[in-house]
């Protein structure tokens, strides 16, 4: 099916081809994953010793220094090179927008094209033409990032705990408004109770800045985007002007609000990447992901595939990957201890070894807060307290009047189904606009 549908789409495509570098449909550009890349451009080479070939799209540059595409295309390639494969090989497609089906459906299209036996799509919006490519290349594999849509056979979706590392981050922001005198903090959104991704980060953050300084309040500036660097810029900077957010945070894809933060004698926690190499004077620590942990484990379930995608999903375990700090796939990155309030890493560590154990998780009706000796040792105090929103829900685009208890006192976490989708709330402290 794969090769009968690309070879029935050469020739329509064949102008978008020659615009990306090739010079027709079977052939591949002879720039590799770090060259310079126009928007929409794809870069591909044989696949050093073995005929199984990773495709990619992106929402940005492949070349970024920072960030989401940066974190993801790091993983691929790491991923590629412990299973023998030469990164050299991976096809990409990127500066690929994420609110045009019609673009992400033909850079699927140009991957598959030039020979893809797996296909990463790494951002939330091209969700609707995954699902679509996977029907129409049932002999390709699918797998979705941050998306919920998969099947029983090629397609697949993948996230993690992310917010258990935006916790731990939330620790060393609260910490430093607890130096600075200072519990306005500010945080960067691309979006917010429109998806649980996005609510749910925000959300822990909160809850560990509170569980340092409880009388912390995280204001939340959203931009209705992802991959704006300029709105990225301005909303932070807007946070600092109004409020005078002495931390700021994000859930966008740059380190432009870091970059923002620093030029302001302010502090941040980034997003994605490690980000004290882009703010040095001023970033904290990022809540991160460690892509690479499951772009090894889906790459070695296709090659067992032995060319038939449709056992991808039983390979898999199952069409949803969904993993956290206990598996290794997503924490907070070194602390910058230069700039960080002290004893924050003692806190974090002890906090951390808390969601690792499965003792303790950030959204149940137990509050932390810390008693920290001269020593700099840290006891962790548990107080069972209801875990409660700001007393509003997104309704059908609209906030409306909720129960404000989430979690009665001493009640376990929420479940996994409320924080990967459902949940459209913001917890007390939490102030958007």
């Amino acid at each position: 099916m794969k090769k009968i549908l690309a070879l029935a789409l050469a020739a329509a495509m064949s102008l978008s081809l020659a615009a990306c570098g090739s010079k027709d449909p079977g052939s591949t550009s002879n720039k590799g994953p770090g060259s310079a890349q126009n928007p929409g451009s794809s870069s591909a080479a044989p696949a050093g010793g073995s005929d199984f070939k990773v495709g990619a799209v992106y929402i940005t540059s492949q070349n970024d220094t920072a960030g989401y595409t940066f974190q993801h295309h790091n993983g691929i390639t790491t991923a590629m090179k412990a299973l023998g494969l030469d990164p050299a090989g991976l096809i990409i497609v990127d500066n690929v927008p994420d609110n045009d089906d019609t673009a992400v459906a033909t850079a699927i299209d140009t991957v598959v094209n030039q020979g893809a036996d797996i296909v990463f799509g790494i951002s939330f919006g091209y969700i609707n033409a995954m699902a679509e490519k996977a029907e129409d290349y049932s002999d390709v594999i699918f797998s979705h990032g941050t998306g919920y849509m998969a099947n029983d056979t090629n397609f697949n979706n993948y996230f993690g705990r992310i917010y258990q590392a935006r916790y731990l981050a939330g620790i060393a922001a609260g910490m430093k408004s607890l130096e600075l005198g200072n519990n306005e903090l500010g945080y960067v959104a691309a979006y917010n109770r429109q998806y649980a991704e996005t609510c749910s980060g925000i959300n822990a953050f909160a809850l560990g800045a509170q569980s340092a300084n409880p009388d912390a309040v995280v204001h939340v500036n959203v931009i209705d985007t992802w991959g704006d660097e300029a709105l990225e810029r301005q909303a932070a900077q807007a946070l600092i002007d109004t409020y005078g957010c002495g931390v700021i945070s994000q859930h966008c894809d740059s380190a432009q609000p870091q970059l923002v933060a620093q030029n302001n004698n302010a502090f941040g926690c980034g997003y994605n990447s490690d980000m004290t190499e882009q703010a040095p004077s001023a970033h904290l620590t990022s809540a991160i992901w460690h892509w690479n942990v499951y772009y090894q484990t889906a790459i070695e379930a296709a090659m067992a595939c032995n060319g038939d995608a449709s056992k991808f999903v039983e390979n898999m375990g199952g069409n949803a990957y969904y993993a956290g700090l206990a598996e290794g796939f997503v924490d907070a990155s070194p602390l910058n201890e230069a700039v960080a309030a002290p004893n924050t890493k003692a806190v974090m560590d002890a906090v951390r070894e808390l969601m690792v154990s499965g003792e303790w998780d950030v959204f149940s009706g137990v509050k932390l807060s810390y008693n920290i000796s001269e020593d700099g040792s840290v006891e962790i105090v548990k107080t069972d307290a209801p875990l409660m929103s700001d007393g509003k829900q997104l309704v059908d685009g609209q906030p409306v009047d909720m129960d404000p208890e989430i979690v009665p006192a001493g009640g376990p976490s929420v479940d996994d189904g409320v924080i990967k989708g459902s949940m459209n709330y913001n917890v007390a402290g939490v102030i958007e606009g």
